[in-house]
């Protein structure tokens, strides 16, 4: 297979640090957390505001990327799942998905709020949320 080079264009600064005791999800009690660009980045970041919804792709760089199944939420009960079918940051490309609102923009940095990713990891892309497309 091809593989690919991907380079990160920010990073999370969260008190997260734990990645055992994180939310699973960023609307399970995630602090607020900041986006810092890296300086080459900063004006692709220039028109982002406060009350801006964002999706931000991360690296999960704690994660196992030879974890194929899961038990889902890492509940034991649960069956096992494959983690195509689930959120799990085990994964053979441990890409993350969140969506997060902007509350303060200051100097190259995002203050968001919904992140539930780690201190340190790393920010693949910025996306904003798009609203309901309509037929024309």
């Amino acid at each position: 297979m091809t593989s690919y080079e991907v380079r990160p264009v920010a990073r999370v600064v969260s008190p997260l640090t734990d990645r055992g005791t994180a939310p699973k999800q960023g609307d399970e009690g995630a602090p607020p957390a900041r986006v810092v660009f890296a300086p080459e980045y900063r004006a692709a970041a220039a028109d982002l505001r406060p009350g801006d919804r964002l999706v931000l792709l991360t690296w999960l760089h704690e994660a196992d990327r030879e974890v194929q199944a899961v038990h889902p939420r890492g509940d034991p009960d649960r069956p096992s799942t494959g983690v195509f079918s689930t959120r799990s940051p085990d994964r053979p490309n441990p890409i993350g998905l969140h969506t997060v609102t902007v509350t303060a923009v200051a100097d190259g940095t995002l203050t968001v709020t919904g992140l539930e990713a780690i201190d340190g990891t790393p920010i693949l892309d910025v996306k904003p949320v798009l609203g309901a497309v309509r037929d024309r």
